[in-house]
């Protein structure tokens, strides 16, 4: 199996994206259609977690997450805007077990950011 696919599902297991994917807001279609596909939530998710949690720079990025740097950064912006970070913080503290407590530093570091 590829390193990096288990470095995505380490990074957000299948149970954790059960429960965050269905929090994120729903996309509407172009008015004037056409353009690019979205990029897949989930693949942008965990992108976003890495940054948060590496403490890297967006424009450090690995390419092999196959999210850009500014769409993660947007995707970014556009989740902090509806509040996504305190809502996945009080939905998947409910649930918590020793191993996810990396998640709250996660959301404190996106709330950290967002206050930037």
């Amino acid at each position: 199996m590829n390193g990096h696919v288990l470095l995505f599902e380490r990074l957000v297991p299948d149970q954790l994206w059960a429960r965050v994917g269905p929090m994120l807001p729903s996309t509407r279609a172009r008015p004037q259609g056409g353009g690019r596909a979205r990029t897949d939530d989930r693949a942008v998710f965990t992108a976003v977690v890495y940054v948060l949690g590496s403490g890297c720079g967006w424009r450090q990025l690995p390419r092999w997450f196959g999210v850009s740097a500014p769409t993660a950064h947007r995707r970014f912006i556009e989740w902090t805007a509806v509040d996504i970070w305190s809502r996945i913080e009080h939905t998947v503290a409910d649930g918590m077990s020793c191993e996810d407590t990396w998640l709250r530093a996660i959301v404190d570091a996106a709330k950290e950011r967002a206050c930037n």
